[in-house]
């Protein structure tokens, strides 16, 4: 499968030949300050198959975390592109909104960080729900 997409402006174009390894929705407050305060909803993909066609996106980790994710973003408009994690080495987590068919979403496989989910968030009844994130094995 191959996925495309880019920031708001256009100034960063990104392609990956991946299938979409989850569907998640993610309520942490870190989410809420990139979203404007909603969740963030994400897709992870193949981080060897994702590559920059168009433009180099400037990159923000913070230093006062333990094992920080690192956030992609493009200088120009502010698109929060994607999210590359150490805990899950080997995929980046793509922002639905950046794809050219955010459609492919479909909705979440799953959702996390409920311990952070506000009132007005809409968690759908029928996924499983994680207070923090989903222990790998």
């Amino acid at each position: 499968m191959t996925l495309t997409g880019r920031c708001y402006c256009g100034a960063i174009r990104y392609r990956a030949q991946s299938e979409i390894k989850a569907r998640i929705q993610c309520c942490c407050r870190e989410c809420q300050f990139i979203s404007g305060g909603n969740p963030n909803v994400i897709v992870t993909l193949d981080a060897d198959t994702f590559i920059y066609e168009q433009g180099t996106p400037k990159q923000f980790t913070r230093g006062d975390l333990p094992a920080p994710v690192t956030r992609e973003f493009c200088a120009e408009c502010g698109t929060h592109l994607l999210t590359r994690s150490p805990r899950m080495q080997g995929l980046v987590l793509v922002k639905v909104g950046t794809l050219d068919d955010p459609a492919v979403f479909g909705g979440p496989d799953l959702v996390i960080f409920t311990c952070d989910r506000q009132d007005f968030h809409h968690v759908p009844d029928d996924v499983p729900t994680y207070e923090r994130r989903v222990q790998a094995g």
